[in-house]
């Protein structure tokens, strides 16, 4: 269990972070090597989470968008210094309870 909230949290930390250099790069106007360096990363997120040892890439990608949420509001607030509201906190509360459902849940 403790692999796989590493690799999700790996590749979040990927997306989000290649996804904010790019951003930087074109929105910003920060140099090009920026954003190639954000698109570098952003291939690497593409190969993590194939290193989840569940057989279902849709159930694997579902359960890494609720993650994911999660990231980008603890993102928002460290990086982008906007701090979540107690909608954000909720939402991202009911994401990690259905990214809980789809992953442990008992199946035949």
């Amino acid at each position: 269990m403790l692999l796989t909230i590493f690799i999700f949290l790996l590749a979040g930390l990927a997306e989000i972070g290649g996804g904010y250099m790019v951003w930087l790069w074109l929105r910003e106007s920060k140099p090009m090597w920026v954003g190639i360096v954000g698109s570098i990363i952003l291939v690497v997120y593409g190969i993590i989470p194939t290193l989840q040892s569940f057989p279902s890439f849709g159930r694997v990608y579902a359960a890494y968008g609720g993650v994911f949420v999660v990231l980008a509001v603890l993102w928002g607030w460290l990086v982008d210094k906007k701090a979540p509201d107690m909608y954000d906190c909720i939402g991202a509360g009911i994401c990690m309870i259905g990214v809980s459902v789809m992953l442990w849940a008992p199946r035949s």
